[in-house]
């Protein structure tokens, strides 16, 4: 029977709750906002297939990828929808295209992450951009599993935890399965970014006129305009962590709200865009305060997830291929199977063959997990302060020499001298 004494052994994929038998193991929210699976003793056999579907316990081996490339999504507006280079739209379409069904994480109309299907191309929208949170990957296990006796071909993204937990759960390799996951840095606490989400919408609520008497309402993404609001009620639109309006290295999180000031009428919209290194809840995210405990011990780096193809940013893409940075994206893909080589094939994406090495070394997430840092402790323990206070005193930028240097040459120079003084200091 599974039961978590070290909350850095459990990654919360849900391999567990969903390959139980007797649907005894439940999943419930700690005090950090991370679910944790909880057993019924009254009800388990004590068959241990919990334990032999968990991705924690049962790791697989450490790989290099068959091939590493830098690409990119030759449809621009695509691309500019896209968190990096726009590759898995092109991906999960070919499935699409092909009769398959594709597995992601998309918003839910409480504007929680969870894993859904889709099974169109207007469908896969809701997968695309990044969505710096923990999703549930509620029944979508049990759905994949279906879908793949019927003989469908199946794409299944998500973290590398994830991945490796479906592989687990299902105890046997299916040739209509392709699997994708991401570069992961480590997934933030769906109850912080609750919080923040709360203290944002209140704050941008008082700048128009709502102060505290603002009711927050969940929605759907698009809100119909014969849909009524209520005086003082407040819809969210849109969430995106990764709006690349002033380019893909300096993006920047955007919120869109609907609020109505007379009853009934739906007569304004709040916008909010916060730069990288000044949105609260991005702040904290990059200092790792409220990361998932076992995201400091990952169980699936260095490509131990067994997935066909990792995707993620081509971060520095500008030391190495200058001639492919145009500040609108670019994505490094590893290559970890045949399968996966074979799904890249069918797809026209632009693509440059580069090392391996060369991608850890400008992502190093790929095979190292992120540290903990010393203040999460007491950003959890902190409850008398407000969200904004705890940031500000837990993830202070500290003062920099280089930093500052850094900055004003950035701003003085002509992006072609700079890559003149870059070329010169890398001989």
């Amino acid at each position: 029977m599974i039961s978590i004494k070290d909350k850095k052994a459990c990654c919360g994929c849900g391999a567990c709750v969903q390959r139980c038998p007797k649907q005894c193991i439940t999943l419930h929210e700690d005090s950090e906002g991370f679910l944790y699976p909880v057993a019924d003793a009254s009800v388990c056999i004590n068959c241990g297939l919990c334990e032999k579907v968990c991705p924690v316990i049962n790791q697989h081996t450490a790989h290099e990828p068959l091939q590493t490339f830098a690409a990119k999504n030759p449809n621009e507006a695509v691309r500019a929808a896209s968190s990096s280079g726009g590759v898995f739209t092109m991906l999960a379409e070919s499935v699409i295209k092909s009769g398959g069904v594709v597995f992601g994480a998309a918003f839910d109309q409480q504007w929680k992450v969870v894993h859904t299907c889709a099974t169109t191309i207007e469908g896969l929208q809701k997968f695309r951009g990044s969505k710096y949170l923990q999703s549930q990957t509620n029944n979508t296990f049990r759905e994949a599993e279906t879908y793949l006796k019927q003989g469908r071909q199946v794409l299944y993204s998500g973290t590398p935890c994830q991945v490796a937990g479906l592989k687990k759960y299902l105890r046997k390799d299916y040739d209509n399965l392709l699997t994708l996951d991401f570069i992961c840095h480590g997934v933030p606490s769906p109850g912080v970014f609750r919080t923040y989400l709360r203290d944002e919408i209140i704050r941008l609520s008082a700048r128009q006129g709502g102060g505290k008497n603002t009711v927050l309402l969940p929605c759907i993404p698009l809100v119909a305009e014969s849909d009524g609001l209520g005086e003082g009620e407040v819809k969210i639109q849109s969430v995106s962590f990764r709006d690349k309006r002033n380019g893909w290295k300096k993006f920047g999180f955007a919120l869109g709200l609907s609020k109505a000031s007379a009853a009934g009428e739906k007569n304004s919209v709040l916008l909010s865009y916060s730069p990288l290194n000044k949105d609260l809840f991005m702040r904290g995210f990059l200092r790792d305060l409220y990361l998932r405990p076992s995201c400091y011990a990952c169980p699936a780096k260095q490509l131990k997830s067994g997935s066909d193809i990792t995707l993620g940013d081509f971060w520095g893409i500008e030391t190495l291929l200058p001639e492919l940075d145009d500040d609108r994206g670019v994505s490094a893909v590893t290559v970890n199977t045949e399968k996966g080589r074979a799904l890249l094939q069918e797809v026209n994406v632009e693509l440059t063959e580069v090392a391996y090495s060369e991608v850890v070394k400008r992502n190093s997430a790929l095979v190292h997990s992120a540290s903990e840092p010393k203040g999460r402790r007491a950003f959890f323990e902190a409850d008398g302060l407000t969200f904004e206070a705890k940031i500000n005193k837990l993830a202070k930028t500290p003062f920099s020499l280089y930093g500052m240097l850094r900055c004003m040459v950035l701003r003085v120079c002509p992006p072609k001298l700079i890559h003149i003084i870059k070329h010169i200091l890398r001989q």
